[in-house]
């Protein structure tokens, strides 16, 4: 991976709409987002991959009146992925992710397995009940999720431009999400920019005194 280009290069806010993401990129790039960890394995995700010009539509079409402006990002993007979080996290999904853990083999002691649920559960219990951020906790999930898949990206030649300029309510409902106890989190386009507008200016950032103190 390139950090001295990755470090140099601005989001890109213009797709090329004639490049499509060939179909073993993006497959290496979705196992890499399923593969994305999450505090106590949580994995609070559902992720909607859209692939074709109606999904892509529907989407634009559903982003809230103020936020129309995003809409040509997702439709000349070759793929937009809707990444939802849980809206609460039920006994039944915890049990969910103890039981696949088990199928895996992730801890091949059974006691060290009964060890982790128990912490597991004190942990949640203390998101819920004592910090009761349990919702904003699982949005961080997500977000690690974001910004570890748009680094795979780059190391795949795709640009992966975050989107927060959407309207919650409209997409759930465009896309019946809330009836599945998620909710949208944040969008990711993805694909290939548009060299007639590429953005070349300088990045600005802090300067390292103001932004790093060492103890």
């Amino acid at each position: 991976m390139d950090l001295d280009k990755l470090m140099s290069k601005h989001l890109t806010r213009y797709f090329d709409p004639s490049k499509t993401i060939p179909a073993e990129t993006l497959q290496q790039l979705l196992r890499f987002l399923r593969s994305t960890p999450s505090s106590t394995n949580i994995q609070p995700n559902h992720f909607y991959v859209l692939a074709t010009p109606e999904g892509k539509e529907r989407l634009a079409a559903n982003l809230g009146e103020r936020f129309q402006d995003n809409g040509e990002k997702i439709l000349n993007a070759s793929h937009t992925v809707i990444l939802t979080t849980r809206a609460d996290l039920p006994d039944s999904h915890i049990e969910a992710v103890f039981t696949k853990e088990r199928a895996d083999g992730r801890f091949p002691d059974p006691a060290k397995q009964e060890l982790w649920e128990s912490m597991t559960r004190d942990f949640l219990n203390l998101r819920n009940y004592s910090y009761k951020d349990l919702n904003h906790w699982m949005e961080k999930q997500t977000y690690m999720a974001v910004g570890l898949t748009m680094m795979a990206a780059a190391e795949l030649g795709v640009e992966a431009t975050p989107l927060e300029g959407f309207d919650p309510t409209s997409v759930d409902k465009a896309f019946k999400i809330r009836e599945t106890g998620h909710t949208t989190t944040v969008l990711l386009a993805l694909g290939y920019p548009d060299p007639e507008k590429v953005y070349t200016n300088p990045i600005s950032r802090f300067d390292a005194d103001q932004l790093f103190t060492f103890i």
